[in-house]
């Protein structure tokens, strides 16, 4: 199964639904969908990785740039859906101390100021 991400718009929260494998071969669709999402301005994203089946060392350093590259962009990067699998991964690199977790998207969007969760006119 190869790598996807699939965006959906919650008002002025993206939601990023990964899915496949994280491997350095993939890293550049995960760079390519955040930075087209930070150049639109929606810099508030919640990455759903329930589907991710694997995540190699490019992965882990992948997610760890795109973490900062929004971060310096004023904006906030949470994470849902880890299966125990990928939340070892995260907990032996340590990178589950920078990640804000939470266990569902509705629990992630809820944790955004209410401002953020309404729908633009642009519908979304």
């Amino acid at each position: 199964m190869s790598f996807s991400a699939r965006v959906q718009q919650r008002g002025n929260v993206s939601l990023v639904e990964l899915s496949g494998r994280l491997t350095s071969f993939e890293t550049s669709g995960l760079r390519d969908t955040i930075s087209g999402l930070l150049k639109r301005g929606r810099n508030n994203i919640i990455l759903n990785m329930g589907g991710l089946s694997y995540l190699d060392s490019s992965g882990i350093g992948e997610l760890a740039r795109i973490y900062v590259t929004v971060i310096k962009r004023d904006g906030v990067m949470k994470v849902v859906g880890l299966t125990p699998k990928i939340e070892e991964i995260l907990k032996i690199t340590q990178l589950y101390q920078i990640f804000q977790e939470f266990n569902d998207e509705e629990a992630a969007l809820k944790s955004f100021p209410e401002s953020l969760k309404k729908e633009s006119p642009d519908g979304g």
